[in-house]
């Protein structure tokens, strides 16, 4: 199992993001979770199986429709045997 940290930048809020990768990941059958950080940027965590992480990892690259990222800042992190993906609070 792999696990991710990662912060995005860019027009990231407003547009989609959090609900559009909560949906992503899902669907690849990844965990972890998603918030709108205060400075403008999104925070997230993936955890699952290399591909699963990879997939969710080159979603987020792009974004939604309406989105542009100018920078995605990935550090692994250790696997925590998460179940689900969530949108959290804004932090």
């Amino acid at each position: 199992m792999r696990r991710v940290h990662v912060i995005v930048g860019g027009e990231v809020q407003g547009v989609g993001y959090r609900y559009t990768m909560q949906l992503v990941a899902r669907e690849a059958g990844a965990a972890g979770w998603v918030r709108n950080r205060r400075d403008g940027t999104v925070e997230a965590e993936v955890e699952g199986t290399p591909g699963q992480v990879d997939e969710v990892l080159a979603w987020m690259a792009a974004g939604p429709p309406g989105a542009q990222v100018a920078s995605a800042a990935v550090t692994d992190a250790s696997p925590t045997g998460a179940r689900g993906f969530e949108v959290r609070p804004t932090a």
